[in-house]
């Protein structure tokens, strides 16, 4: 568990769909407590009521990640109502529309720098504060593949990516005796509502996916669940700074 926590509190953005919504389900299963904020007020209420209704303490934060007050609130929200904070995924990011630089617009950039980079910084600046008040704690920020190498077309959200890994190494070596770990996973090609929404959308697009990864299928959202569990968990009480690829060996580094 999480700081020795036999039910520990984690706040979990992004969580009404894909990576999030499992690892929220993965951490019901193994007794934690759950702070879910998603920007999609009705998939977040209608999981937050399952979870409860299964026994697990939950609360819906409603939530855009890109803005700090609404971030701030969610956060706060999670300590007040669940009594603790133990642990923080840092999970929403949004691709953008898929455009060469010279054709991606300022807005569509802002949107996906604000919204898969900036979320992880506002995470970090009101989570921290609670975790080293109680000297213990763990986040994980969940960056990309796109974090390690280019995704061609996807500018903005290629660079947000780089951006959580810098953003990780910072926080852990600014944080190194603070008792609070910060590490990231970088998910590959992954079974997501987004992923299958764009592969759909063009078979030139499902090709190059799939000719990309080299094990031959996509990884599953539970798989990703998992890394970040065993991340924020006891049995990773010496791993910090670190980025760990979960892509099924897409990037042998």
């Amino acid at each position: 568990m999480i700081a020795g926590e036999s039910s520990p509190v984690i706040w979990v953005s992004g969580a009404a769909s894909g990576i999030g919504e499992a690892f929220a389900r993965l951490a019901a299963e193994k007794g934690a407590r759950l702070g879910l904020a998603d920007i999609d007020e009705a998939r977040l209420n209608n999981l937050c009521n399952e979870l409860s209704a299964a026994g697990t303490d939950c609360i819906a934060l409603p939530a855009d990640v890109s803005d700090e007050a609404q971030v701030a609130n969610a956060i706060a929200q999670t300590y007040q109502h669940l009594g603790a904070l133990h642990g923080a995924v840092n999970n929403a990011g949004i691709t953008g529309p898929a455009a060469p630089i010279e054709d991606l617009s300022w807005d569509d950039w802002q949107r996906v720098i604000n919204v898969s980079l900036g979320s992880v910084f506002l995470g970090l600046k009101h989570q921290l504060p609670l975790l080293k008040q109680q000297n213990r704690g763990a986040i994980v920020n969940v960056a990309s593949g796109a974090g390690l190498i280019p995704a061609q077309h996807l500018a903005a959200y290629t660079a947000a990516k780089h951006g959580v890994l810098g953003l990780t190494k910072t926080a852990a070596q600014e944080n190194i005796r603070s008792g609070v770990r910060i590490n990231a996973v970088l998910p590959g090609s992954t079974r997501t509502p987004m992923m299958e929404a764009s592969m759909a959308a063009s078979e030139a697009v499902h090709d190059m996916v799939m000719a990309s990864v080299p094990c031959g299928r996509l990884g599953e959202p539970q798989e990703q669940a998992e890394a970040i569990w065993w991340l924020l968990s006891d049995a990773a009480s010496y791993v910090n700074g670190h980025s760990m690829i979960v892509d099924g060996g897409t990037l042998c580094r």
